[in-house]
Order: C-alpha cells, then structure tokens, then sequence
C-alpha cells in the first residue's frame, strides 16, 4: 500500500496535470519517486529545477522563445509542487515563488508576450498576467479566476483557446489564490475583488473595457457567477465545475482539499472552515440575480463537486444559459478537456462580438 495521500493526490488531479503542461514521462517518474507525502514538493520541485535550467540555459544562448516554454513548464511543475502541499507551509511557499519567478521570466518572450500586472485591492494589490492577441488594437477582455488550489500560473492551456480567438486574457490571483493567499483570506463575496478587477480594466487604454467577459474554473466556478450575480459591467461569463453551495459539497471533499481550504481561508480548525464555507453560495436568490449569459461545464463524474449543484445554477439564472455536461467527465472534465475549451472559447467570442473563425 502507497501512501494515502499521494493516492488521492494522483487519484483526483492526475488528469488535471496532465491536460494542463505537465508531460506524461515526467508525471510517471515523479509519481513513481514519492513515497509518502512529505516528499510531494521536493520531487515535483526537482524535476522543475530540470525545465527551468534548460530554460535559463537558452535564455543565456539568446533562444528566447524556447526559453519562454521551458521556464512556462517549470513553472507549472513548481506550482504542482505546492497545489494542495499545506504540510509544510515554508517548502510549499518557496515553491509557489519559484513557479512565479520563473512564469515571469517567460512572459516577455511569449507569442504573444505577456506583462505582470499589479491590480489596487484594499489595502494593498492583487498581482495577474495580462496576455494582449498580436495585431489587435483594443481587444476585449476575458478575465481568469482559478479555484481553490490554481493559480495564474497554471492557466496558460486554458487562456490559449481564448487568445486564439481574439480576446485578451487577465488571469489574477484573487484572495486566497496564488500571491494574494498569504495576505488575503478566502472569501465568499468574490464579486468585491472583481469589481477591483473591472474598475482596473477600464483605466486601460489598449483594452475595451465594454467587452468583458468572466471565466472561472473548480472554485473560481463558484466565484465567476457569484460575481456577475452583482457585477453588470461583465458582458457573459463562463463557470466550470463550481459548486453551488460548497458547505453542501464539504463531505465530498478530499482531506487534503478541506486543509487546503482551512489554510487559504485563515482559519484555525476545520470547524471554522467549514464554517467559513457557508459563506460561498448561491443561494438566497443570488443565482436569479445572474442576468448575462453563462455557459457552465460540469463532468459527470466529478467526486468533489455535485453534478447536480450545475442543473441548479442553470435552472435558477435569470439569463440565458448553456449548459454542457460531460457524460464521462471528471472534475472540470480535465479527462476530456478537447469536449469543452474550445467550444466555450468560441462561445466567448461570440458573446463579446469577435468574428467565427
């Protein structure tokens, strides 16, 4: 018998890995190398420290687009070191910065380049990437919110299919996500950071802050409708896998996920968490006050969140609504990814006035 925490920890995300830059080889050798938990982030830290010298090395070389996708991989790979690693908050702190170091160093040699941007947020700031589509003078906008354990840095296969298409991308880490998590706790009322987040888009220039659209995956498919529920100036907003209420999924929940939670909501036992996760709903009338189009995703086999929470939300939002779930579909259906991203990227484009291509 393997360690049971490294069991769930393969059992649950290894088609989310794998769907989201991790290459097969390296999936199976780490794995294979990790013998019990203590040792998830140090492994998946090494085979990290492999992509990121072959990406410094070609940025010594002056290859700097291969350099922007080595350093890309390796940040990826450090941001699995750390995902739901909360047992060791020091080792998994210092693999989150390694995976933000070395995305960073990957954006301005992306096709197209990207900018790290700081977004004003109470009392401080909410750090993202913005990604522009070439040629293109003032592109709308789809902004990007991860869920429980992603971050900015684990999105670039899910943004491509939207660059493709025309749109911008701004993928932010929002409190209790990425950089923000250690200063700003989980909160159910995500509409408040993505109003932060609209009211900075409409000070840029090269954006069109007219055309915005919202996207959110796992518990940021909870947090993206939570926002439109309030937030009028998004024009059609997109949800994958969230719950409606997560209190109502907490038993279905991994051990690790409810630490996680606990941890990035700043609370003390998994009694406040759970607590604490009443907070994150839709109900009370909050789904009705959905107006815009949304387009929700859901696997029906998802065992973290309810396939059923996705028929609610569909059923009670005031606008219109597409709703796709995937028969075979695992927890944002990471299984069978090809059967969703493109098509929601088209329905994006078509919301926000891009042309078919």
């Amino acid at each position: 018998m393997g360690d049971a925490q490294v069991e769930t920890a393969i059992s649950h995300w290894a088609p989310r890995l794998l769907a989201n830059g991790v290459l097969l080889t390296d999936f199976q050798e780490v794995t294979r190398s990790i013998g019990r938990w203590s040792d998830w982030c140090s492994k998946w830290s090494e085979r990290a420290a492999v992509h990121e010298r072959l990406g410094r090395g070609a940025l010594g070389s002056g290859h700097f687009l291969t350099a922007s996708e080595h350093l890309s991989r390796a940040a990826v790979y450090y941001h699995y070191a750390k995902f739901v690693f909360v047992d060791d908050l020091d080792q998994a702190r210092g693999a989150h910065m390694k995976a933000v170091e070395c995305r960073g160093l990957a954006l301005p040699y992306l096709r197209p380049s990207a900018v790290r941007v700081e977004i004003p947020y109470v009392d401080g700031s909410l750090a993202g990437i913005l990604r522009r589509p070439e040629g293109v003078v003032r592109p709308p906008v789809l902004i990007m919110i991860s869920g429980l354990d992603s971050t900015k840095e684990e999105l670039q296969s899910n943004e491509l299919p939207f660059l493709e298409r025309g749109m911008a991308t701004l993928m932010v880490d929002g409190p209790g996500q990425g950089e923000a998590e250690y200063r700003y706790p989980i909160r159910g009322d995500f509409e408040v950071p993505v109003k932060a987040i609209v009211d900075w888009v409409q000070t840029r220039p090269d954006l069109d802050a007219t055309r915005i659209g919202l996207w959110g995956v796992s518990l940021g498919g909870y947090y993206a409708p939570r926002a439109v529920a309030f937030e009028k100036r998004i024009k059609a907003c997109i949800g994958l896998a969230g719950p409606y209420d997560l209190s109502d999924n907490w038993d279905n929940l991994p051990d690790l996920s409810r630490e996680v939670f606990r941890v990035r909501s700043h609370c003390a036992t998994l009694e406040q968490a759970k607590d604490h996760s009443r907070t994150l709903t839709l109900k009370d009338g909050i789904a009705k006050q959905i107006e815009c189009p949304l387009y929700i995703v859901m696997g029906k086999q998802d065992r973290l969140i309810r396939w059923q929470d996705a028929e609610r939300l569909a059923q009670e939002a005031s606008g219109p609504v597409e709703l796709q779930l995937i028969e075979d579909g695992n927890h944002i259906a990471n299984n069978r990814p090809y059967a969703y991203r493109s098509r929601t990227a088209d329905w994006m484009a078509a919301q926000l006035g891009l042309p078919q291509l």
